[in-house]
């Protein structure tokens, strides 16, 4: 990488544009960076970073900092332009970062986005093209062809000496996290971190299996319950050693005594077995015996019980046979209670008919009674015109009472709509009046309120711009105050600075000591010390002055920001109240009062013509209303008069037709009120007749039958051999009575028939003859023998079951264990690599991590690198080298020493002394670079810079590590150094000076062969 051109535009210190024409420093090979403190001489190494990555190195660009220039004018954009070559092509990259840039219109300031540009050089066409305008695009361009991020770019070209003489006193762990940051060892951090993930993982999964078999032990003791095994379970944790062999025996032990067990218990079944087996015998026969004679003494209670219902089985017997004999008396006694209760019935009819008639016609025969009915019938023939007369009759009185009442309802609804519609027209003016009063409110409120939320929105804004007014002048009274303070801190510090500058040999001669050298020359003697005047300023006084003028900086441009801010503000107010103004009003600011006054008035016209506006609807609709009942009264007043006209023709019809039929009626009617009513008495009178010949004959009838009914059963009862039907019908027995009698005897003969059976049977008589059984003591010698016989068999069955499951257990044991196999030897291998990646594994006898090992490589290759250098910087007296010695119970690897010639000691680098200790960190950093360079892919660093740290060497030293840095041209290499060092002015001419001044900072190229020549660029003395 080698760099063309820089041009820096309102960054950092410089507040207008610089340009450093790095081919011209470059031709010499070796160019000093120079300046006074605070000038920008790192500004520019931070401009080149930016332009690169789009940010400055370290905590430069932190929370509260600003790359822009406080020096620059407000429309003077912040910019970098770096022209350089990388990876064989010419590249130009231009970045800004986010500002704060005027507004196009009007007052304030709006911010600018953060830009970048990639371009690329043709040499073809001599022509820039370009390539990207994406922050993302362009950084990954430039990572890839530098090969390098950010942080390494700044260790390896910018070369911090101070972060090398740290590194040289730094224990291990701080060199680790620089060489890992250059080196991004991360992956072997990884590697470690795997590892130590998979002996975990592989850990646990061991201890799982562990503890599944231990449950399995623990189930295995639950089992062998009662053994003497179970008395020494298996005691042991997960991940202990040796603890599957241990289940395994364990487990074998417990099936071979639950196999004796359950041989012990099968020899006890079979002796319970025949033990039972003769108890069971024993019962038996004493069960047998007892029911034998238990059936003998209950036959002859039995036969006893029988004997004794004897009588009662002989009248059951003959009840049976007089039932026999009446049943065939039973139908004639049937017929005869029927036809009884049909002429007790038909008498009461009979009876009942003739109480209706007159007396001479109570007892009177059917004959009588049917003559004077057909008489009456032809009565009731001849009424039959009248009853329908007298209906029409009714039906034309009904009309001529509606005719009535419709003309009744006809004229009053005549009157009412007459009354209506005299009143019609003014009713409809009025209304239509409010209908058009209600839509022109409708307008004026709708006009107001386009004329209204602009005027309040013109209020607010007014009320704003008066309260920013009002601010703004507090804000600049407080910006002025706080300038003033600033401008006078800045004088104070500028004068005490002078002062002290003045005075800065005297300070540095305070110091001297005989036989020290002195920071400035060198020299061990001080025969002339200068010494301090009455107006000398210290370094802490000159600092406090600093650090009061820094404050007030502060506060200064934190109320100049509020000043724009408010001023910004209050122009953005100022212009809203004009915009909002209305169309053809000349433009003002009016006050507050004016506007809230107008707002009120129109507030108070928008809320009453709203209110007369929101009538309009009910308006119409009453105005609807009144044209909708007009048409309906207009067609109401056309139809009644239609009706009026009509209903006089109907009536006349009506009173021709009741003229016709009141002669009709008058005969129909007789001395009855009406035709109906004489109808009506001579149905009755022929209905009673009816009923009364219908009574009279179904007596006669009845009594006949009866008659027979008695000759019928006095015949069939003497046939049956009874004396009279009284006493057969008592012989007679029902169903269920019979039933009863003959399930009685079938009972008797059954149970007479058991008991001669029972007595019958084979050795109840020799049972009778024996004494009596005992079977409750031989039941009670059986249940003991089954009670220990099923405890034997439950014993066997539970040893058998303890077996079976102890043999479960046991193959599960085995399997579990053959599946741990693969598993304890995976654990042991993962658990040995990463104990030896972490340094905690015996094998790592100087406990090296693994990323602590590759650091260490790359450390001795740094090292190897730097020693070349440092030899010569040194005379040939020192050579650093890496050392893996551990430092107390701290791990080894990334130890540095240097070996010193003169005495042939190794010793620390902490105790190089300040000289020496610049030159070692110098050698380091050249070291790091090449081994960086090389692990990024061999890219060329043709462009270098080291800050500061030269003061501390004499001048052999100095002339040494300059030869060192000139060598480094031998690889076409440019080497910038920052240093504040005079002699180096004269010992380098190619020089690239930064001046300060209160407008901010500017550069200036001087190369001449006295270090004095050369004005640089630009017409002002200033390159830009």
């Amino acid at each position: 990488m080698r760099l063309h051109r820089l041009e820096i535009t309102a960054f950092g210190p410089f507040g207008t544009t610089q340009t450093v024409d790095f081919d011209t420093l470059s031709t010499a090979g070796l160019f000093l960076l120079h300046g006074p403190t605070g000038a920008g001489k790192t500004s520019v190494l931070d401009a080149v970073c930016f332009a690169l990555y789009g940010s400055v190195p370290g905590a430069r660009q932190g929370p509260g900092t600003t790359l822009r220039s406080d020096h620059a004018p407000a429309d003077t954009l912040t910019e970098v332009l770096l022209d350089l070559t990388v990876g064989g092509r010419r590249l130009e990259i231009t970045r800004s970062p986010a500002q704060p840039r005027p507004k196009k219109r009007g007052g304030g300031f709006t911010t600018e986005k953060a830009q970048s540009t990639l371009r690329e050089y043709d040499p073809a066409t001599r022509a820039w093209t370009g390539l990207s305008k994406s922050h993302q695009e362009i950084g990954e361009e430039i990572t890839q062809l530098l090969g390098m991020s950010r942080d390494q770019f700044c260790q390896v070209v910018l070369l911090p000496q101070g972060d090398f003489a740290r590194f040289l006193r730094a224990d291990a762990e701080a060199r680790g996290r620089l060489l890992g940051r250059l080196f991004d060892t991360r992956r072997f951090a990884a590697v470690e971190e795997r590892l130590a993930e998979l002996r975990r993982d592989a850990a646990h999964r061991v201890e799982e299996g562990d503890a599944r078999l231990l449950a399995l032990a623990h189930r295995m003791a639950q089992a062998a319950d009662g053994l003497p095994a179970a008395r020494t379970p298996v005691e042991g944790k997960p991940g202990e050693p040796g603890l599957a062999d241990t289940v395994l025996g364990w487990g074998a032990v417990a099936r071979t005594e639950a196999r004796e067990a359950a041989d012990i218990a099968g020899v006890r079944l079979a002796a319970a077995e025949h033990v039972e087996g003769v108890a069971r015998a024993a019962a038996e026969h004493a069960r047998d015996l007892a029911a034998r004679q238990a059936r003998h003494a209950e036959a002859l209670r039995r036969r006893e019980a029988l004997t004794a219902r004897i009588p009662e089985r002989d009248r059951d017997r003959q009840a049976l046979d007089l039932a026999l004999k009446a049943e065939r008396v039973a139908p004639a006694l049937a017929l005869r209670h029927d036809a009884e209760r049909e002429h007790a019935g038909a008498l009461a009819v009979r009876r009942s008919a003739g109480s209706q008639l007159p007396p001479d016609l109570a007892e009177a025969p059917a004959e009588q009674l049917s003559t004077l009915e057909n008489r009456l019938r032809e009565d009731l023939g001849g009424l039959a015109a009248a009853r329908r007369a007298e209906s029409r009759a009714a039906a034309l009185a009904e009309e001529r009472a509606l005719l009535e009442r419709e003309a009744r309802a006809d004229e009053e609804a005549l009157q009412e709509a007459a009354g209506w519609l005299a009143d019609w027209e003014p009713r409809r003016a009025a209304l239509q009046q409010r209908v058009d009063a209600a839509q022109e409110a409708a307008a004026r409120a709708e006009q107001l309120a386009g004329r209204l939320e602009p005027l309040r929105l013109r209020l607010a804004a007014a009320r704003r711009r008066d309260t920013l007014a009002r601010t703004l002048a507090r804000t600049e009274e407080r910006y002025a105050a706080a300038r003033e303070h600033r401008n006078a801190a800045h004088e104070t510090w500028l004068d005490l600075k002078s002062r002290r500058l003045r005075g800065i040999a005297a300070e540095l001669a305070a110091s001297l000591v005989d036989g020290d050298p002195c920071q400035v020359c060198g020299c061990t003697s001080h025969p002339a010390p200068a010494t301090t005047t009455a107006d000398h300023v210290d370094r802490a006084a000159e600092e406090a002055a600093y650090a009061r003028y820094t404050e007030a900086d502060e506060v200064g441009r934190a109320a100049e920001r509020e000043l724009a801010g408010t001023r910004e503000a209050l122009a953005a107010a100022r212009e809203e109240v004009h915009s909002l103004a209305p169309s053809g009003q000349m433009p003002s600011q009016p006050t507050v009062a004016d506007l809230a006054a107008e707002a009120d008035e129109l507030t108070a016209r928008h809320a009453e013509a709203h209110a007369l506006a929101a009538r309009t609807h009910a308006a119409r609709e009453a105005l609807a209303r009144a044209e909708r009942e007009h048409e309906e009264r207009t067609a109401a007043q056309r139809e009644a008069e239609r009706r009026v006209a009509a209903r006089t023709s109907q009536r006349e019809g009506i009173e021709r037709q009741r003229a016709e039929i009141a002669e009709e009626l008058a005969r129909g009617r007789g001395t009855f009120a009406t035709v109906a009513e004489h109808a009506d008495l001579l149905e009755r009178r022929i209905a009673l007749l009816v009923d009364a010949a219908g009574a009279v004959r179904a007596e006669e009838l009845a009594a006949d039958r009866l008659k027979k009914a008695d000759a019928q059963l006095s015949d069939a009862a003497y046939r049956a051999g009874f004396t009279t039907p009284a006493e057969a019908a008592a012989a007679l027995l029902d169903e269920h009575g019979r039933r009863a009698r003959q399930h009685r005897l079938d009972v008797w003969q059954a149970e007479a028939a058991a008991i001669a059976d029972r007595l019958a049977e084979p050795g109840i008589k020799e049972a009778a003859a024996l004494p009596p059984a005992a079977p409750a003591a031989a039941e009670a010698v059986h249940t003991a023998a089954e009670r220990s016989l099923r405890a034997a068999g439950a014993g066997l069955a539970a040893a058998r079951d303890r077996v079976t499951g102890l043999a479960g257990l046991a193959r599960q044991a085995e399997t579990e264990v053959r599946r741990l196999g693969p598993l304890r030897t995976a654990h042991d291998r993962v658990a040995r690599l990463a104990g030896l990646t972490a340094g905690t594994s015996a094998e790592n006898e100087r406990r090296m991590r693994l990323e602590s090992y590759v650091l260490a490589a790359r450390l001795e290759q740094v090292a190897a690198a730097a020693s070349a250098r440092l030899q010569r910087m040194s005379s040939g007296r020192y050579t650093l080298v890496h050392s893996d010695v551990r430092a107390g119970a701290r791990r080894s690897g990334l130890g540095l020493h240097v070996v010193d010639a003169w005495t042939g000691n190794e010793r620390d680098t902490a105790t190089l002394s300040g000289g020496e200790t610049f030159f070692a960190s110098l050698a380091l950093a050249l070291g790091l670079a090449d081994v960086v360079t090389d692990e990024a892919g061999g890219v060329r660093l043709d462009t270098l810079f080291i800050d500061e740290g030269f003061g501390s060497l004499d001048d052999q030293t100095l002339d040494e590590v300059l030869d060192v840095l000139d060598s480094l041209r031998e690889r076409d290499r440019s080497v910038g150094i920052v240093s504040h060092v005079a002699d180096l002015r004269r010992r380098i001419p190619a020089q690239l000076e930064v001046t300060k001044s209160r407008h901010g900072s500017a550069v200036r190229l001087r190369a001449g062969g006295d270090g004095l020549g050369g004005e640089g660029f630009g017409g002002d003395g200033l390159s830009g």
